[in-house]
């Protein structure tokens, strides 16, 4: 890995001064493993935090477990998000825990606030108290005790590294991202389970591969195609009202599948044929360096890619603008101060983009 994996992402302006510069890096690979493009240092080694969310469903999906317990298509997109604690998600989250016969006190991911401002508000406003259902990794967890009790394993050790349920990830992981468990780093999530480091390009062949399965075995390719299926049938329950990977699977009409994570991390998965006619899937891994706490520029630099692509049209982009890829920044009193620039080009692309015509 290079000495400074990460570059210049997002430029921020004041009156023509800048003012602040994010840093980040990115990967986009295609799902036979090939790097389209990069910015920064490819082989940056880094959490997936929430955007691992997917292939950490894969076990239940794969094994039978969604079917053996009924789950729906919504039901199974929960399962891969951080959603944002609306009474629709915890609702959601209740009935699957009716079917598989535990309640929302066994997971151990704990309790926060709503990220839906408007929910939190009203539970406060009702004197209603907060509940592990409203944590946004509540549908992890409620797959991976679905995993679980399918399988008649130990219920209280579910986030141990070492129980058969979290080894069962890790390998998935692994396989999906082309690595082998020595070579992934492990540690704790904000919400207890395990995660996974490893390298940008191969988190970003696992996107290509879950949305372009086609090379992988039939148990595990009718799996992949469940998950991204159940992501973009039902957008609102990955995110949330507002949020970015919601708006952008809303926004690109069955193309993409999206999803974020803490820290500074976006991965999204491009359909085979968004980028011509023969063109395989296509993964993208995201880092911005200082974690974006304002969550601004990694969606400005998804967009940018996806622009300079070719993956939106004209209409998708701008139905995204307030995201994206470059905006403007106003004051409280709506004035005009800056604005906000994306600080990459990807190279090459036509030639790529050529040979899946």
């Amino acid at each position: 890995m290079a000495s400074n994996p990460y570059q210049s992402i997002l430029t921020l302006t004041r009156a023509n001064t800048i003012e602040s510069i994010h840093y980040g890096a990115f990967a986009v690979v295609d799902s036979s493993g090939r790097l389209i493009a990069s910015h920064g240092d490819p082989d940056s080694i880094t959490y997936l935090r929430s955007s691992s969310k997917p292939f950490q469903a894969l076990p239940l999906v794969e094994s039978g477990g969604a079917a053996y317990w009924g789950f729906t298509p919504k039901e199974i997109a929960i399962t891969c998000a951080s959603h944002s604690g609306t009474d629709d998600h915890a609702q959601t989250l209740t009935g699957m825990q009716a079917k598989i016969g535990i309640s929302q006190n066994h997971l151990q991911c704990g309790i926060h606030d709503p990220i839906d401002k408007n929910t939190a508000r009203n539970l406060i406003l009702k004197g209603e108290q907060l509940t592990p259902n409203r944590h946004n990794c509540s549908g992890k967890h409620t797959g991976m005790l679905a995993f679980v009790q399918a399988n008649n394993l130990p219920l209280e050790t579910y986030l141990d590294s070492q129980h058969p349920l979290q080894q069962r990830i890790l390998n998935t992981v692994c396989e999906m991202c082309d690595l082998e468990t020595e070579q992934v780093a492990i540690g704790v999530d904000g919400c207890s389970a395990p995660n996974f480091a490893m390298p940008l390009r191969n988190a970003a062949l696992g996107f290509a591969r879950l949305i372009d399965p086609s090379e992988l075995p039939p148990q595990r390719a009718a799996a992949c195609q469940i998950i991204t299926d159940a992501m973009i049938s039902h957008p609102d329950m990955v995110a949330g009202p507002g949020r970015f990977d919601t708006r952008l699977m809303v926004a690109a009409h069955d193309k993409v599948v999206s999803k974020g994570g803490a820290e500074g991390y976006q991965a999204i998965g491009i359909k085979p044929g968004v980028l011509g006619s023969q063109s395989p899937g296509i993964g993208i891994a995201i880092k911005i360096s200082d974690g974006d706490p304002s969550s601004r520029a990694r969606s400005a630099v998804a967009l940018q890619i996806l622009i300079q692509l070719g993956a939106l049209t004209h209409q998708e982009a701008q139905s995204l603008e307030q995201f994206g890829p470059n905006f403007l920044i106003y004051n409280w009193r709506n004035i005009l101060v800056g604005q906000a620039a994306t600080a990459f080009q990807l190279d090459d692309l036509d030639h790529y983009a050529r040979s899946y015509h």
